[in-house]
């Protein structure tokens, strides 16, 4: 995630701080100290490092549940909403998933009892509902601020915890993609009645049903996907007329070929045809302004772009093209030549038109519909 820096990582997934999380602790800082000075600014930022470290503990839940499926999570950023961990993928089964979604909200139902423990009882409801004072003590409102976390995520609705719950509860039933949009739509409902709610004075909801409507469409988006790619190969939605660039090139080279067509990606291909890299249009701008035309594409190409046979189911290329955040898959034949490009426009171009495609009918029969072959006759 762009504008966001790594502090550390912990069994092979980083974990990064983005900058607006740091502009919210200082935020915090100085509203603290204009009220009550450098202790109670202090005890603000602890507090909401406190908080934050719950957040953290949330997620990693969900990173060691989505382990044991073998799903890796290569890295949690901490936002002043929250926390995101980014999975490689969905695990495949509804149980699975409904176990990865259950496993963070868990942890802070074990941490909000804990605190509960050391405090000697269930503090007041009154300190649940002033997690902002100072005044009140800090392990009595993060117990509740725990509790808070649970009820929160377990919403029905994309991208908190709940709406995965609930796609995996509809999905052992109706099926992934069909859970996914009922699920996606009710979170959009939720969405529109929290930003409903935040027109009466609270413009924080408004704020947090624009981020859950997003989250619902991502969702629904990425389930499309996947269903548009399911029973396909790869060589079905790759674009196999392209032109490519040579390992002699230059950054001159590849802006002509950017005039001269509409692709924006171009590979660049070995003398045996094996893919090098690929160069996005971007990237030529970029060198153009920083280093100039007669720059080799070598020095400017993204590197490690993953290749797969072009006859590897589809949703394999798709889902090594989200995990990795490419430009592109390489398509390559049985000798490892380049044969086609799948790159986010053509899948969306694929989208559309699977969307517009009427569903599939059975075969008719050659006597026509409704009709029975006569028996023959004795």
């Amino acid at each position: 995630m762009s504008w966001s820096f790594p502090i550390g990582t912990v069994k092979g997934t980083v974990i990064r701080i983005h900058l607006t999380f740091v502009l919210f602790l200082v935020w915090i800082g100085l509203s603290h100290y204009t009220q009550g000075g450098q202790r109670a600014a202090f005890e603000g930022v602890l507090f909401i490092s406190l908080l934050f470290l719950c957040v953290l503990l949330h997620e990693f839940g969900h990173v060691f549940a989505a382990r044991r499926y073998g799903v890796q999570t290569p890295d949690i950023t901490l936002l002043p909403i929250g926390g995101v961990a980014r999975l490689e993928r969905i695990p495949e089964k509804p149980a699975e998933e409904l176990v990865v979604a259950l496993a963070g909200p868990a942890v802070n139902v074990v941490i909000a009892a804990l605190l509960f423990l050391v405090l000697g009882g269930f503090p007041s409801m009154d300190d649940g509902a002033q997690v902002q004072n100072p005044g009140v003590g800090m392990l009595e409102r993060l117990a509740w601020v725990n509790i808070t976390l649970v009820v929160f995520n377990l919403i029905p609705a994309f991208p908190m915890d709940g709406g995965r719950v609930l796609r995996a509860l509809l999905a052992a039933r109706l099926g992934y993609a069909r859970g996914t949009r009922i699920a996606a739509g009710v979170g959009q409902g939720v969405a529109f009645a929290l930003g409903l709610l935040g027109l009466f004075g609270n413009p924080l909801l408004i704020f947090i049903a624009l981020f859950v409507y997003m989250g619902a469409a991502a969702e629904a988006s990425a389930a499309q996907m996947r269903d548009a790619g399911r029973g396909m190969i790869a060589s079905d939605a790759a674009e196999t007329r392209f032109e490519s660039l040579s390992t002699a090139a230059t950054v001159e080279d590849a802006v002509e070929c950017l005039l001269r067509t509409s692709q924006h990606d171009f590979p660049v291909v070995d003398g045996g045809g094996g893919l090098r890299g690929v160069v996005t249009r971007d990237d030529m701008i970029r060198a153009l302004r920083e280093h100039g035309p007669d720059t080799p594409v070598l020095e400017v190409m993204r590197h490690g772009v993953p290749v797969l046979h072009h006859r590897q189911p589809l949703d394999e290329a798709l889902r090594v093209m989200q995990e990795g955040r490419h430009p592109a898959v390489g398509i390559v034949d049985a000798a490892g030549r380049l044969v086609g490009l799948i790159t986010p426009e053509n899948v969306g171009e694929l989208m559309m038109v699977q969307a517009a495609r009427p569903p599939r009918q059975p075969p008719m029969s050659p006597w026509g519909p409704g009709r029975v072959r006569d028996a023959p006759s004795s």
